[in-house]
């Protein structure tokens, strides 16, 4: 299990490449903060459920339904990461 409280923003944010880019097949030179997971990804909302359903797996945490609707891009994701280790702090 992944202990986001000890991951920087960098660190996270590059974990969060590795682990989009071996879900969906996708090239790590291409997935930036400001990549949208829809329209330059191609993920779709089942992709979005699966990735939502592996963030809690690998880190045990669950996304608010909220959260997880209004993310967009990977530094979205990246700052919902963030925020669960703000709110267990």
């Amino acid at each position: 299990m992944i202990d986001l409280n000890e991951m920087s923003r960098d660190q996270l944010q590059n974990w969060l490449v590795d682990l989009l880019a071996e879900m969906f097949e996708l090239d790590k030179s291409e997935l930036r903060a400001d990549s949208n997971l829809y329209a330059d990804l191609d993920i779709d909302s089942i992709d979005a459920v699966d990735l939502a359903v592996k963030l809690k797996q690998m880190t045990g945490k669950r996304l608010a339904p909220e959260v997880f609707k209004s993310i967009r891009t990977i530094g979205d994701v990246v700052d919902a990461l963030a925020g669960m280790t703000e709110q267990a702090a």
